[in-house]
């Protein structure tokens, strides 16, 4: 029985070759790929840890102490808020230009401000941490040549072990670049 609603991939009716621009809605930030299990599980954690901490903040306030449930109220709401921003890291693209969004900060640059998209090989971080090793990278070149820290690579949260994902994300950002460089 086939459902009537649009699936993370493709419009329901969307023939089954690969469109390099899947979405109907060119102007709204997308992220090209789905978030990875590493991203999932991690942010999966910090709300199961916040609603503990909820939890006990209920407890404390039953047990008459305000400040103190205030207190486990304010630091639930913070892991809640760092699970959420955890969701949003990664590229994301409109027709105004690409966005590399971190946990702390967000860099957009428009399209008529990039040289070139490419799959580099080079060192990359594992999972974000210090530790490097070989593997593909997504790199931005603006013009200008000034730097912008790799869009997506394949040991990040959301490609570990997952390496036809890291290509077919990079081939649509690369794609999406493509088509609107030339506007």
């Amino acid at each position: 029985m086939p459902l009537p609603f649009l699936t993370a991939d493709r419009a329901f009716d969307a023939s089954a070759e690969d469109i390099a621009l899947p979405f109907d809605d060119h102007d709204s930030w997308r992220r090209p790929y789905r978030p990875g299990p590493w991203r999932v599980a991690a942010a999966a954690f910090l709300l199961l840890l916040a609603s503990f901490v909820l939890l006990a903040g209920m407890i404390i306030a039953f047990a008459g102490a305000v400040p103190g449930s205030a207190v486990c109220l304010g630091l639930a709401l913070a892991v809640i808020l760092c699970a959420l921003r955890l969701l949003r890291v990664g590229a994301w693209v409109s027709r105004h230009g690409v966005r590399r969004v971190s946990f702390f900060t967000s860099v957009t640059v428009p399209w008529n401000r990039v040289a070139d998209i490419r799959t580099v090989q080079q060192p990359v971080k594992w999972l974000g941490f210090p530790r490097t090793v070989q593997g593909q990278a997504l790199i931005l070149v603006r013009q200008g040549g000034e730097p912008v820290p790799p869009l997506l690579t394949d040991s990040n949260a959301d490609f570990l072990t997952r390496s036809e994902a890291f290509d077919r994300a990079a081939d649509t950002v690369e794609a999406w670049g493509d088509e609107y460089r030339r506007v």
